[in-house]
């Protein structure tokens, strides 16, 4: 047996070292370049001289450009990102620090043409451009703002999107009917990177959403009013529900995108630059930044809850006491965290009460599963002194169970088929928030094991029998919210072990054959973020920490004995564990596939110690 024990200690001392007074870890929650810029043309847009922090995302903006001038997603995503390279390019020149005569511009300027200029960025980055007068706005909207007006019983109604998709979608619905567009002095000009005149009319719809449009407009018939008074109703809704949702600290809904967003539609609809609401929202969105190698970075939101509930977990998989300092002030922490507020998920869970925790520190409106199952194996071992927390975080995530049978992350049964028409890029990851084999997994894997549910229990057998249906024909599992088959099959695994399913049923031994087959000659696995573009799993050609380690505990968890595969990824995690490279800074989350990805600080921490420690707690 490989000898462990080294490993876990550094990695505990490690934690120890980062974690911070309040008793959380605020590791960085990293997303590459396009909030970065997103500031820049914030603030430069909103005329707020914050020149050390503008010259601060510029360089490491440019820190992260490729040498043929392009800016990439991940490191093997090719050549580079249309997107992220207009993002980029735009945000430097409205900087005022950079011209197109620079060598960086030129070359991303090449770039941006060779791949199809502006038509082919994404629909958000469009809207960017839109509302800053580089692009113009589409004839029709691709969402109607009446949406906002539809009762909850129409097949399409503003309540049948998920809680992200909400909060992106209301303020640029409320733009898109403004057409709103602000005039930045001494912005660049961005015509040259039109490749035709009618560039500004790519906003192609498909024959299904005009289906789609019909049904909605079938809707807006229904409505009583004169069209144009609707027409403000609706804005004067989309209004209150953003003003209605906006966090103490002064964001909508702790998102980066949402809070952007909003600044621009509240302008659209009077407000000065100076309102008060904006200047917060501002410095929300100020309050997120964090330091990476010395260089600001403007989180999407903070991911402090998540990293310290399962940093908690881990430390005490480990075998660190309730009692040490440093569990105890962590679970302290995450205690203060839970939710006492109703939150939008009490419209398709109207007999439920507040209980769940969220994903970031200032998250007080919108819980989740995953958040609130691992903030309760993290207090687990203070259930019995903290027992109204415990049982109104158990009843909550019960609650969660979709009709189907599995878990999503925010809201019951928001699935809806109709949505996929709509023509909105990347639709199925912003408006639906299906059952997903990760969360229904981990959600298992709570309930088996901290929990007296019994095996048979209806709830139990429901998601046991989601999973069987959502197996892939290879044996594993697609996980939504991380990178992607190793870590659905991962969470799957151990979900469906803790509830009593046996390890030599044909499903996990299915299941286990697949990771055998995906290991490395050098023990470890590694996977790309190309397996979540293209649907399948797609190696990454190196190992990295978090893949070995979900894979590793998938393997211990149904072996009774160290196989040669768990014995040779246990050496690798021991042997890479202090690297520093690319494979430690590639995203292991993902949001939005093919657009949004995650490289979460901690994992290279939170699933080797899981690992390891599982790997000494069952062989000894």
């Amino acid at each position: 047996m490989v000898d462990t024990k080294a490993s876990i200690e550094w990695i505990i001392e490690t934690l120890r070292k980062d974690q911070s007074s309040d008793g959380s870890w605020n590791y960085p929650f990293e997303t590459g370049i396009s909030t970065d810029a997103y500031m820049i043309i914030l603030l430069r847009a909103l005329k707020i001289n914050d020149e050390e922090l503008i010259q601060g995302l510029c360089k490491r903006i440019l820190s992260k450009q490729e040498k043929n001038g392009a800016w990439k997603l991940f490191y093997d995503e090719g050549d580079g990102n249309i997107t992220a390279t207009v993002e980029s390019y735009y945000a430097l020149l409205i900087s005022g620090y950079y011209t197109k005569d620079d060598r960086n511009l030129r070359a991303a300027k090449r770039f941006i043409l060779a791949h199809g200029g502006l038509k082919k960025v994404s629909m958000f980055t469009k809207v960017m451009l839109a509302l800053t007068g580089q692009y113009k706005w589409p004839s029709h909207s691709p969402l109607p703002i009446e949406v906002m007006l539809l009762p909850n019983f129409f097949p399409i109604n503003f309540y049948s999107f998920s809680y992200f998709g909400r909060a992106n979608l209301t303020p640029i619905m409320i733009l898109a009917a403004k057409k709103f567009s602000i005039q930045l002095k001494n912005a660049p000009d961005l015509s040259d990177l039109k490749q035709n005149r009618d560039d500004d009319e790519e906003w192609a719809y498909s024959r299904e959403w005009r289906s789609l449009l019909f049904l909605i407009g079938e809707g807006r018939k229904r409505l009583v009013g004169i069209p144009g008074e609707l027409r403000n109703m609706a804005i004067d809704r989309a209004k209150h529900y953003m003003l209605g949702r906006i966090e103490p600290d002064g964001t909508f809904l702790s998102y980066f995108s949402s809070t952007f967003l909003m600044i621009f539609a509240l302008l659209s609809l009077g407000y000065k630059k100076t309102d008060p609401v904006i200047m917060k929202a501002i410095d929300g969105l100020k309050s997120m930044k964090s330091e990476i190698n010395g260089e600001p970075h403007m989180q999407y939101t903070t991911a402090t809850v998540w990293n310290s509930s399962l940093i908690s977990y881990a430390l005490q998989s480990a075998g660190i006491s309730p009692d040490d300092p440093m569990i105890k002030t962590a679970n302290g922490y995450l205690l203060s965290r839970q939710h006492q507020k109703y939150g939008d998920w009490v419209i398709h869970n109207p007999n439920s009460q507040p209980g769940g925790w969220g994903f970031s520190n200032i998250n007080t409106l919108h819980p989740d599963v995953d958040d609130t199952t691992a903030s309760l194996r993290s207090i687990v071992k203070i259930a019995r002194t903290e027992k109204d927390s415990w049982e109104r975080g158990i009843r909550w995530a019960l609650s969660m169970q979709n009709d189907d049978g599995g878990w999503p992350a925010f809201e019951r049964n928001a699935d809806s088929r109709l949505l996929k028409l709509l023509p909105l890029e990347k639709g199925e990851f912003l408006l639906h928030d299906p059952s997903c084999a990760d969360l229904t997994g981990r959600t298992l894997e709570f309930l088996g094991n901290y929990t007296n549910l019994p095996k048979h229990h209806p709830i139990i057998k429901r998601a046991i029998g989601w999973l069987w249906k959502d197996q892939r024909s290879d044996g594993s599992w697609y996980g939504r919210w991380g990178i992607c088959y190793t870590y659905g099959t991962w969470a799957a695994i151990t979900g469906l072990l803790a509830v009593g399913v046996p390890s030599n049923d044909p499903h996990i031994q299915k299941a286990s054959a697949w990771l055998i087959s995906i290991q490395n000659p050098d023990g470890g696995w590694g996977e790309s973020c190309h397996s979540d573009i293209k649907r399948k799993y797609i190696p990454l050609q190196s190992s990295t920490l978090t893949h070995t380690s979900w894979a590793l505990d998938a393997l211990i968890a149904i072996s009774d004995k160290p196989t040669k595969a768990i014995e040779k990824g246990i050496a690798y995690l021991v042997k890479s564990l202090k690297n520093n490279d690319w494979t430690t800074d590639y995203p292991k989350g993902q949001g939005m596939a093919g657009a949004f990805y995650i490289h979460y600080h901690s994992y290279r921490y939170i699933f080797p110690l899981i690992a390891l420690s599982h790997y000494q707690k069952r062989y000894g």
